[in-house]
C-alpha cells in the first residue's frame, strides 16, 4: 500500500506559502518558487539582524562624534574621558543626548574634558 503524505504534505507547503504571503507572481503561489524565495528571505532575514546592530552603533558613534566636535572634542577622546570620570553611559543614550538635549551632553563633555 502506498502512501501519499496527502495531509503532512500539504500542511508543510501551505506554511511555505503563508510566509510566502506579499511576494510578487509565481513567489507567492507556486511551492517550489515560493519555497526558494522563503529560504533566500530568511537567510536575508538573520543576516540583516546582525547587521542591524552595527549599523546603529555606526550611526551613535557618528551623532556622538559631531556633537563631541560641537564641544571641541574628538569622539575618542570624550569616550575615553567619559571612562576615566567613571561615567558609565551606553552609545545608545549619548546619541539620544546629542540629539534631544545637548546642555546635558555639554555638561558630560566638560566632565570627560577635566580627567
Amino acid at each position: 500500500m502506498r502512501i501519499k503524505r496527502g495531509f503532512k504534505a500539504r500542511r508543510r507547503r501551505n506554511k511555505v506559502l503563508k510566509l510566502a504571503k506579499g511576494f510578487r507572481g509565481g513567489h507567492s503561489k507556486l511551492f517550489r518558487t515560493a519555497a526558494d524565495t522563503v529560504d533566500r528571505a530568511l537567510m536575508f532575514a538573520f543576516r540583516d539582524r546582525k547587521a542591524r546592530k552595527r549599523d546603529f552603533r555606526k550611526l551613535w558613534i557618528t551623532r556622538i562624534n559631531a556633537g563631541a566636535r560641537l564641544n571641541d572634542m574628538t569622539y575618542s577622546k570624550l569616550i575615553h574621558g567619559l571612562k576615566l570620570a567613571g561615567i558609565e553611559i551606553d552609545r545608545k543614550i549619548l546619541a539620544e543626548l546629542v540629539i534631544s538635549d545637548p546642555g546635558v551632553f555639554a555638561q558630560l563633555a566638560a566632565k570627560a574634558t577635566v580627567q
